[in-house]
């Protein structure tokens, strides 16, 4: 069964080491088949260590939960809180809707949307998260509910958003969902 050791420095925040932790023990486990009971991360810390001539004392940023900061997000843009969500976003930040729509500004979204329906909320069902490179990818589960353009309701509406995020900010949001299936025929 694997056991991992982890070495930092002083100043991680308790939350941060848990996350660590637990990440670390779901890497391990995506390895090797070893059962979540038989699976040890600990963390140890050092007061001081030197590397490339310098001497370290504290350890460095703690980026936020990815899977926070992208509930989060979708929270402020259901309140239309545009302001709020954009800082959020990286300067880069790049979003492609069903058909292909690429935009950049949260105010392109809005209205692109404006003519697609009068009013949506998401119901979040799940969030899942891995790990490329710098880049921590999440995936939102869940359906959409609200009103078609003439008030007509609509609910139960699937939908996936793959997001990037990177240092702390999203910088890709692509977006798939059962609008266009779902839409009242003319």
């Amino acid at each position: 069964m694997p056991v991992i050791s982890v070495t930092l420095l002083p100043g991680y925040p308790e939350e941060a080491q848990h996350r660590l932790v637990q990440n670390l023990a779901k890497t391990a486990r995506s390895v090797i088949d070893a059962s979540d009971a038989g699976t040890t991360v600990f963390i140890q810390e050092v007061s001081t260590y030197r590397r490339d001539g310098r001497v370290f004392e504290q350890g460095g940023a703690v980026l936020p939960d990815a899977c926070q900061l992208v509930a989060q997000f979708l929270a402020l843009m259901s309140q239309r809180d545009l302001a709020a969500a954009q800082a959020c976003l990286s300067e880069d930040f790049q979003m492609t809707f069903p058909g292909g729509q690429s935009m950049s500004r949260l105010s392109e979204l809005m209205a692109w949307a404006a003519i697609r329906y009068r009013s949506i909320a998401k119901t979040n069902m799940s969030f899942d998260e891995s790990w490329q490179g710098d880049k921590t990818v999440v995936f939102c589960r869940g359906v959409l509910s609200g009103e078609w353009p003439d008030g007509t309701a609509f609910k139960d509406i699937r939908f996936i958003d793959r997001f990037e995020v990177s240092k702390g900010l999203i910088s890709r949001q692509d977006v798939w969902n059962d609008l266009a299936e779902m839409r009242p025929k003319v």
